[in-house]
């Protein structure tokens, strides 16, 4: 009796939208949004059914972790496109995209963290209003510096009393 070898799996086998959608948890339809949106590759079957590579796997699980860290359609987009085209892409291609977002998310995280730390003291204060609050926008400074909320997320720091 002899032995039949499963198939190897390689790289640049193709999977199915239904298959990709499976193994990555995302609906058939968000693979598609992803892949119309040029951040996965396919390709047609002669019967027109999308076809994706295997790494097109890592690529999505990619695409969720960034949008949970809370990146942009279009900065997941810039870094995957430098991804390397016709190979499967390293270990070393993803710690450069890794590097690439310490700062940005070292950014994010300081704002949280500011925001975090005066959250209690504005909701406390019950004014809801930047002309009014003595404590952080005295005389309404914060409105020579530009519209929206400039020292909670604009990064900006309460100028001293």
């Amino acid at each position: 009796m002899s032995r039949i070898k499963p198939k190897q799996k390689t790289a640049t086998d193709l999977l199915p939208i239904g298959a990709l959608a499976t193994r990555t948890g995302l609906s058939v339809s968000a693979v598609r949004f992803y892949a119309d949106k040029g951040l996965v590759p396919s390709v047609r079957s002669p019967g027109g059914t999308r076809l994706f590579p295997r790494a097109a796997i890592r690529r999505l699980s990619f695409i969720l972790i960034a949008q949970d860290l809370g990146l942009t359609l279009a900065e997941i987009a810039a870094e995957l496109a430098r991804l390397p085209e016709g190979r499967t892409p390293t270990a070393k291609d993803w710690a450069a995209i890794a590097a690439r977002f310490q700062t940005s998310l070292d950014r994010r995280i300081e704002a949280l963290q500011r925001t975090k730390d005066r959250l209690a003291g504005c909701i406390g204060c019950g004014c809801l209003s930047l002309e009014a609050c003595g404590l952080y926008n005295p005389e309404d400074r914060a409105a020579r510096r530009g519209a929206g909320p400039r020292y909670a997320l604009g990064g900006d720091d309460p100028d001293p009393a």
